[in-house]
């Protein structure tokens, strides 16, 4: 998060009160919980294909 004073001048309260606010946010998202899922067991899921667990051969009438 990029931050700059774009007019004026603030003063020390107002540099303090922003101090205040981005710390809150930055120790809101360190206390964030991890996504967890329950149909999961509460592990992740990988997104990403597995092509050795495939089946090699696929007959073509099939329905798969």
């Amino acid at each position: 998060m990029d931050l700059r004073i774009e007019h004026g001048n603030p003063t020390e309260e107002e540099l303090a009160v922003l101090t205040a606010v981005l710390m809150a946010r930055a120790a809101a998202a360190r206390q964030a919980p991890e996504p967890r899922f329950a149909h999961s067991g509460g592990r992740l899921r990988s997104r990403w294909r597995r092509p050795e667990r495939l089946v090699q051969y696929r007959n073509p009438v099939s329905w798969r």
